[in-house]
């Protein structure tokens, strides 16, 4: 995506509004969950919310030529991994306390930077490797605080989340090589609501008059969230934006405590830390070798 005239400091305010946005939609998940909403429901109105959310910002700014694409087969692909990854970190939040859940799932672009060179044959190198092991010491510290693994199944959910999470960040860069931006946001939306349709055949209730009011905040922060993220992308680089998206875990500390009562054991505050140090290392690295590959081309 071209960025519009830059404005760092928008993108950056826009991208802090959308982690709030996603921080009470999680809550909002759990609560969901707790009140018998099934996590089918939850993904259904999260994505029929996004779809005109989506839209109108494609109409915003003048794209919805963007929507057509040449590769639909890459859309089935990036949407069958994006509304799994979706499912499992829904779930990881319902059975996890929030802060434990975000933790974990903070090891995505640790995966992501592993798989890119089994995938794309992006070559690692040290800097990156060494931020590979220091994420995997901070997810074994959030895992295993007391030398045992704690919340059993919880935990495996979402590090399958993450790792999901990061096969998606792979698809999407496959596909930025040849598809707008525009066009995988929409194909998103719509191709998952094919399926997420014939599964609310089996998982979709009535609900109480809270229920519906949970489904509706929960979707409208979704939209909300999907709206912020694409808009923040138009003001800032991606570099300047992603770092903001470590400010969840103080929103899901929050939420947390403030909603559920549930204060984080002292395996994430150990391994948060790290595991963020080491998505800064990869962060960083990504933006100086990208810095360096517009250097030797030189000017256009």
């Amino acid at each position: 995506m071209t960025l519009a005239t830059p404005k760092p400091l928008l993108g950056i305010l826009l991208r802090l509004g959308a982690m709030a946005a996603l921080g009470l939609m999680f809550a909002l998940v759990k609560l969901a969950g707790q009140h018998g909403i099934h996590v089918v429901e939850s993904l259904f109105w999260r994505q029929l919310a996004g779809l005109p959310a989506v839209l109108l910002w494609l109409w915003s700014v003048g794209k919805l030529s963007e929507i057509r694409t040449r590769n639909p087969f890459a859309h089935a692909l990036r949407g069958t991994l994006g509304l799994t990854s979706m499912a499992l970190n829904f779930t990881a939040m319902i059975m996890l306390p929030m802060a434990e859940a975000t933790t974990i799932s903070f090891a995505s672009p640790i995966f992501a930077t592993m798989l890119a060179e089994l995938l794309l044959g992006e070559p690692t190198g040290r800097y990156r490797w060494g931020a590979i092991v220091l994420g995997f010491i901070g997810v074994l510290l959030a895992m295993r605080p007391s030398g045992a693994i704690v919340y059993g199944a919880g935990v495996w959910v979402a590090l399958a989340g993450a790792l999901l999470t990061s096969c998606v960040m792979i698809q999407i860069r496959r596909m930025s090589q040849s598809e707008n931006t525009g066009a995988i946001v929409f194909w998103f939306s719509l191709s998952t609501l094919f399926p997420l349709s014939i599964l609310m055949l089996f998982f979709g209730q009535s609900h109480d008059f809270i229920g519906w009011s949970i489904i509706a905040a929960l979707s409208l922060c979704g939209a909300l969230a999907q709206l912020l993220l694409t808009a923040a992308m138009r003001h800032a680089s991606v570099a300047a934006i992603t770092t903001m998206d470590y400010t969840g875990l103080l929103w899901s500390i929050l939420l947390g405590y403030t909603v559920f009562g549930a204060v984080p054991g002292a395996g994430t505050w150990f391994g948060a830390p790290v595991i963020i140090a080491a998505g800064l290392v990869i962060l960083w690295r990504e933006h100086t070798l990208a810095k360096n590959k517009v250097s030797i081309a030189g000017p256009a």
